[in-house]
């Protein structure tokens, strides 16, 4: 498995290799101990999936502590723009945001640690996304950013989107207090 350094502390992408012959293919989506030897070490302990619709944008989401969540995505059917922002305060990248497109195609994966509000654009039709959580969905630990902060600049790859009701009221990053600190 090929790791890709986002330049985000504890912020991974992973691209499998890839067996293939007249049957179809074959691939490792995840290993624990290349998350060890980059110091992670999640316990999964939810698996989650979604289908959307081109132009659904769901996000930019994360759960507060004590019920913060870690998460391992990736495509199964279709295609993203998945985009992360560190509000982990004390991070050398607080405030900045990261994208990533994932798909059937490139069978890319992200680790996206506890401390990142995250999201992603469905880019086709019946795009399906599966990903594994480091804790349980706990609705009073909600939190979220708005898609479109000003403040911080996220370059979609498209703006005509389709939110959830909840996903419009989010307050933006510079009137925010995280709850995440940042340690080395």
């Amino acid at each position: 498995m090929k790791i890709h350094d986002t330049g985000f502390p504890g912020l991974y992408a992973f691209e499998p290799k890839v067996f293939g012959d007249e049957r179809g293919y074959f691939l490792e989506s995840y290993r624990a101990s290349i998350f060890k030897e980059l110091g992670l070490n999640p316990e999964f302990v939810q698996d989650n999936e979604s289908s959307s619709r081109r132009g659904a944008l769901r996000g930019m989401h994360f759960q507060k502590p004590p019920h913060a969540q870690g998460k391992l995505l990736r495509v199964v059917v279709g295609a993203i723009y998945d985009v992360v922002v560190d509000v982990r305060v004390g991070s050398p990248t607080y405030g900045k945001w990261y994208g990533i497109e994932l798909s059937q195609e490139n069978k890319m994966s992200i680790y996206v640690p506890e401390g990142f509000a995250h999201g992603f654009v469905c880019l086709q039709d019946g795009s399906i996304v599966q990903y594994k959580c480091t804790d349980y969905y706990n609705p009073s630990s909600e939190g979220g950013l708005p898609w479109n902060d000003p403040g911080i600049g996220i370059d979609w790859p498209l703006t005509d989107v389709i939110l959830s009701e909840k996903d419009k009221h989010y307050k933006n990053l510079a009137e925010f207090e995280s709850p995440f600190t940042w340690s080395p």
